[in-house]
């Protein structure tokens, strides 16, 4: 999907970026792939910074913020940042449902580097999990909906605020304050889906506010100035808020949970949820035919198929059946990498402090 009317060379370097090559003397390179191994990665590096913020301080999953003074943890996060700045790019000449399933690449990396770094150990099948989300992302690529044409941020902002999505927006926040108020409070230590959902809930509005500035922007360098619309910095309000949301409850479920399970399931919430908002705010279905969109979900089900075994084999690889599985409390030595429990229940006698 190239820009129209765009001469900076800057946009045309990351349109090729996005079609799988880099023109020039990068062609037959995928950046991307070097993008998602800085995603898969930072959560590697950010678990081992909250490791070490957890020894000499309150843990992040206890709802301390030590974290912040580590300077691994910032390592971390950078490479995220320089990952997402990429999807950021992506998300500006692509429909959603065809940029965020891309993000099956960062699992299998997370996964090998937990498996290497972490000590957390991978599964045969687990393995195969990870080549079935990589199946399953090329299925979407392959039958993606093509990029609708937007002249202006104002034309975003009245897709922003039809019924259907404000009131998906509505019903997001309300179980965002549901899970906050009654759930994390009780369940946040246990049940890893408490935080995970707030991530997922909120990146799906999040995804949505980043297109809509990477549009604005896209449309700004190409000459077309969209930096006077108030609605711009209105999404770029929106894009912050919920960007500090999700980092917030992602470092408290990676410091809580295996980064081994975090990531899929992570993955798979927040991929659905955002094809969803997707599908609600820029209506991508309509612009494709039945066999199109079936598709599209069989590569989304084959996603959720090897994210499902990368977990259940994850129990078989540390010996532990799914009904008995208990989260060993973090270490005080950041150095001890023993093999963590993978939860999504733990017993409540199990419960960290």
């Amino acid at each position: 999907v190239l820009p129209h009317g765009t001469g900076n060379g800057v946009w045309w370097y990351l349109a090729g970026f996005l079609q799988g090559h880099v023109v020039g003397q990068h062609q037959g390179f995928d950046p991307r792939a070097v993008f998602q191994f800085f995603i898969g990665a930072s959560f590697i590096v950010k678990k081992k910074g909250l490791k070490k913020a957890g020894a000499s301080g309150v843990r992040a999953g206890a709802g301390g913020y030590s974290y912040l003074y580590e300077p691994l943890w910032w390592v971390g996060m950078i490479a995220m940042i320089v990952g997402e700045v990429a999807n950021f790019a992506a998300y500006a000449f692509a429909p959603a449902i065809l940029v965020t399933p891309l993000g099956a690449l960062s699992i299998i990396i997370s996964a090998a580097l937990a498996h290497i770094i972490l000590r957390e150990r991978l599964h045969i099948f687990g393995i195969l999990g990870c080549v079935l989300c990589v199946v399953g992302s090329i299925t979407i690529v392959l039958h993606a909906p093509q990029e609708r044409e937007i002249d202006s941020v104002k034309e975003v902002w009245d897709l922003a605020t039809e019924p259907a999505f404000l009131c998906y927006a509505a019903a997001v926040m309300v179980s965002v304050f549901v899970i906050v108020v009654h759930f994390i409070p009780q369940y946040g230590q246990t049940h890893i889906m408490a935080y995970i959902g707030v991530c997922s809930l909120i990146g799906s509005l999040s995804v949505m506010g980043v297109k809509a500035l990477g549009i604005a922007l896209k449309l700004t360098f190409s000459g077309i100035n969209q930096l006077i619309y108030p609605q711009t910095w209105t999404f770029a309000l929106i894009v912050i808020s919920c960007v500090v949301t999700q980092m917030n409850y992602l470092n408290k479920a990676l410091d809580t949970f295996n980064t081994a399970v975090v990531s899929p399931i992570y993955y798979v919430m927040f991929t659905s949820l955002t094809i969803l908002a997707s599908v609600i705010m820029f209506k991508d279905w309509d612009r494709q035919n039945p066999t199109q969109i079936v598709t599209e979900m069989c590569g989304f089900v084959t996603i959720l198929s090897g994210t499902f075994l990368l977990h259940k084999t994850k129990d078989m690889a540390d010996g532990l059946a799914s009904s008995s599985s208990v989260r060993i409390p973090k270490r005080s030595d950041e150095d001890s990498y023993q093999n963590e429990g993978i939860p999504l229940r733990c017993q409540e006698s199990c419960r960290s402090p």
